[in-house]
């Protein structure tokens, strides 16, 4: 039995958690800050972890899935991490969508006491995990990819192994380019039909109809984006403009959906 580790019960770690917990040929420990999650994991059978040393010494495969690069540093680094607790041979995962430079940097603090790393972000946000209809963007080695991919298939069939140690985050920040000026493009359409006094519902089905469909802008009414995931877009959007200066790109308008994001999606 593949023992696991999940660190992370948010929005989209939980409902991933949960289907670790359902699924019969594993043994989950997981961690989190919050009392609440972890009660509702380990009612469906979780283990708790009372520590990030605790759940990294349990665990086969170790998931890690918080906010950002200082969280995922703090998680696998940082005292009585996650690196200090792992045994040779285990793998870290990390879902958090961060900067392909620090996915490396863990993955060479981990190299040194025998620990393996691979990126693995995650498209599909809660509703994804809740639909098992994921889609992982993987990095890493081939052998590493392979042994987790049961794990990920509890969450979704759709696992891409896009190359070597990095390439799954650098495939994320694209994606989110695409997706932001998605979002950001039908938050203005369809401000405008509602400030104009047309129905949503019946502009949706316009939208459907016309050549401006789109998964986001068809299902805009029970979309929504709230101001925390408009607040991650942010965060987002900054690492891929990193990314593409750092390879002599101007995303012009990932440049300015960065700067507007927040303020079309959130309004008081």
């Amino acid at each position: 039995m593949t023992k696991v580790g999940f660190i992370g019960l948010g929005e989209q770690g939980k409902p991933m958690a949960i289907n670790l917990a359902k699924a019969a040929d594993l043994d989950l420990m997981v961690y989190d800050l919050r009392a609440e999650p972890v009660e509702e994991l380990v009612a469906l059978g979780a283990r708790r972890a009372g520590s990030l040393r605790e759940v990294a010494a349990h665990s086969d495969v170790i998931e890690v899935i918080v906010v950002d690069d200082a969280q995922v540093e703090a998680v696998v680094l940082g005292d009585d991490g996650v690196v200090d607790g792992a045994r040779p041979g285990s793998i870290v995962v990390i879902h958090s969508t961060i900067r392909p430079a620090t996915v490396r940097k863990v993955a060479a603090a981990c190299a040194s006491r025998g620990i393996g790393v691979i990126d693995a972000p995650v498209s599909g946000g809660a509703r994804g995990a809740q639909t098992r209809s994921m889609c992982y963007m993987v990095g890493g080695d081939k052998e590493l990819v392979d042994r987790c991919r049961p794990i990920f298939e509890t969450s979704g069939k759709n696992i891409f192994h896009l190359g070597a140690l990095g390439a799954g985050m650098t495939a994320k920040l694209a994606h989110q380019v695409i997706i932001c000026l998605n979002v950001l493009a039908a938050g203005e359409g369809m401000m405008l039909a509602q400030k104009a006094g047309l129905d949503l519902a019946m502009m949706q089905e316009v939208i459907r109809a016309g050549g401006a469909s789109s998964r986001v802008a068809d299902n805009w009414v029970k979309y929504q984006p709230t101001a925390s995931a408009a607040k991650l877009w942010r965060k987002d959007l900054m690492l891929a403009l990193e990314c593409a200066e750092e390879l002599g790109l101007d995303l012009h308008g990932a440049s300015a959906a960065q700067q507007l994001i927040e303020k079309v999606l959130v309004r008081e």
